[in-house]
């Protein structure tokens, strides 16, 4: 089945922001969202738990450097993205 994701304006903004300082990697980053909507367990996602003060969030990798941090319900199976970038930007 199928997860649905749900774009907060603020993820919105952020996204709009990261794609306009890494154009280039606009076709990684929807394909990871294609994915992540398909199977968020992909292991080519490597989904995994946040711990410390992101408790409660996961995080997917776009490529080697950029991530995007989520919340991911999986029992409303509503994923909702909350932030795009690199490693010490999103952590």
């Amino acid at each position: 089945m199928p997860y649905a994701l749900v774009f907060t304006e603020q993820y919105n903004r952020r996204a709009a922001k990261f794609l306009k300082l890494h154009p280039a990697l606009r076709t990684h980053y929807l394909k990871t969202l294609l994915l992540l909507e398909a199977n968020p367990h992909h292991p080519s996602l490597r989904l995994h738990a946040l711990h410390g003060k992101l408790e409660g969030l996961h995080s997917v990798s776009i490529n080697l450097s950029y991530r995007i941090t989520l919340e991911l319900l999986i029992q409303d199976q509503h994923i909702i993205p909350v932030n795009v970038g690199d490693h010490d930007a999103v952590y």
